[in-house]
Formats: C-alpha cells, sequence, structure tokens
C-alpha cells in the first residue's frame, strides 16, 4: 500500500517546468487490488488524495495536500494500515515548504519531516521509526528534487506534445537523508478502460524507482502508470508486479477538478 500511495503521488511525466497544478478542492480517490492466478482481483486498499487551502497562523496562504492510503475493513484484521502525506505549499512560488509523513503499518510506525529553505537552496530533514530518537540531515536542494507529493503536482501543466516516445528521463524524490531517482519513458497514447468508470484517453508511461543508492535501477521496483490524456493529467490506472501476481492501483472517483475531464471517452 505504502509503494502504491507514493506511485500515485509520483506523476512521473516530464522535465521540471515553474508552473504547478494546485486546485483547492480537488479530490481523488483510489482503489489498489491484488491479482494473481490463484485468486480474483481482490480489493484489499484504498487510497484518497486532497487539495485544500490553508491560511497560517501569520497570515500567509498555504496549498495544503493530504494524501492517505488505507486498508480496507475487510482487511485490517489481516493487516492494519494507515499511511499519512502531508505537504504545504506557498501560493505565490508554487514552491513546497514543509512535508510530513505519518506511518501505521501493523506494529510499525515511521515519521517524517522536511522543511524546505528555498533561499539558500537546502532542505532539512528529520525522521524516526517507533519512538526512537530523530535523525537529522541537512541536503542540497534542486529544482529537480521534492518530496513524492510534490513530484506529483510538479509538471501536471506540461504538454503532452512534448514528450517524446521511448525517450528515458529520470526525475529526483526526496527521501529521509537521501535523493531516490525515477526514471521513465513515454510509451504512448491509448485508450485504457477503467472499472466503473468507463473508458479513457490515456498516456501510458514505463517508470522504474532506484535503489536506496540512488542510480541503480538493476533491482528498483518497476511499474506502469497511464494518466488522463488531458489538461488534469490524473493519474487513471498502475500496474505492478509482483513475485506472484501483480498489485493494481486504479482511480474510483474525482471531484473538483480545475479542468473538464475530456480523455473520458462517453
Amino acid at each position: 500500500m505504502k509503494r502504491f500511495l507514493l506511485i500515485i503521488l509520483l506523476l512521473a511525466a516530464a522535465a521540471p517546468l515553474p508552473a504547478q497544478l494546485y486546485h483547492p478542492g480537488e479530490v481523488l480517490d483510489y482503489r489498489v487490488s491484488y491479482r494473481a492466478k490463484m485468486f480474483p482481483n481482490t480489493e484489499v486498499g484504498s487510497v484518497v488524495v486532497r487539495t485544500t487551502a490553508e491560511p497560517s497562523p501569520d497570515g500567509e496562504a498555504f496549498y495544503k495536500v493530504v494524501g492517505i492510503g488505507r486498508t480496507l475493513p475487510t482487511y485490517r484484521w489481516f493487516f492494519n494500515l494507515e499511511d499519512i502525506y502531508t505537504i504545504w505549499v506557498d501560493t505565490q512560488t508554487l514552491r513546497p515548504v514543509r512535508f510530513q509523513s505519518d506511518i501505521h503499518e501493523g506494529d510499525y510506525t515511521f515519521e517524517s519531516y522536511y522543511t524546505y529553505n528555498w533561499a539558500d537552496s537546502t532542505v532539512r530533514t528529520r525522521w524516526r521509526s517507533r519512538k526512537r530518537p530523530f535523525s537529522e540531515k541537512s541536503m542540497p536542494l534542486t529544482a529537480e528534487s521534492m518530496d513524492a507529493i510534490a513530484l506529483f503536482f510538479n509538471l501536471r501543466t506540461a504538454a503532452a506534445e512534448s514528450f517524446r516516445e521511448n525517450e528515458p528521463a529520470t526525475l529526483q524524490m526526496l527521501l529521509q537523508d537521501t535523493i531516490r531517482h525515477l526514471q521513465y519513458r513515454f510509451l504512448g497514447r491509448e485508450t485504457k478502460k477503467i472499472r466503473n468508470m468507463g473508458r479513457f484517453r490515456a498516456l501510458k508511461f514505463e517508470c522504474q524507482l532506484g535503489t536506496s543508492e540512488g542510480f541503480s535501477f538493476t533491482d528498483g521496483t518497476v511499474f506502469t502508470i497511464w494518466i488522463s490524456d488531458d489538461e488534469n493529467k490524473i493519474p487513471l490506472y498502475i500496474e505492478s508486479p509482483v513475485k506472484v501476481g501483480s498489485i493494481n492501483a486504479y482511480i474510483s472517483g474525482y471531484k473538483g477538478l480545475k479542468y473538464p475531464l475530456t480523455s473520458l471517452i462517453k
């Protein structure tokens, strides 16, 4: 589940641009399912991503984006999971200001906090598992290195015509004390049928999240993602193979989109 919340939050579509799409009131709902030869396509979890506008105590305005992944009630007796990721974004510069994660997976807990300082191009990170003391690190910051949620919103205004089929590119994801690299290739356009939602015109990408060493993709996570072929560019369907079968996430609802969802075929 944590993998798919992060993947949904990593739109990974093109090289960085100054514009980002933060629209208060936007809500994206997803279902996560497991599929194998001996098992039906079983829904096991849900993910929701919400964007709101939130004033700070000192009067500044921020966009607040929250991504929450949960195990469905039917499976919580077996494995209870609730992962929450939150960022605050400056409404003027459209840059992330703060990030935090609060992860609960069975008996395992993990929390992390990032504070961005764009004036001197650094980010301060703090993280810990369970109730151990915090570890801290300060790292250099570039326009290409952001947390997972900021990357998700980065470039949603990119023109699809700028994508080049089979041309590899790399994005950078900030993760505690290191930078993880996300490699992707645009595979082209196709029509994608989504359960209970209909058929969509989609942009298809093959992506691979590098290992903790950063540049190694030999044993990183590989997944395929389809995003809506319209101005919203929202993730529609994600598929990732596992040792037995595959895990899939697909959009199950949406509201408050900034642009009409013209990719939906009537």
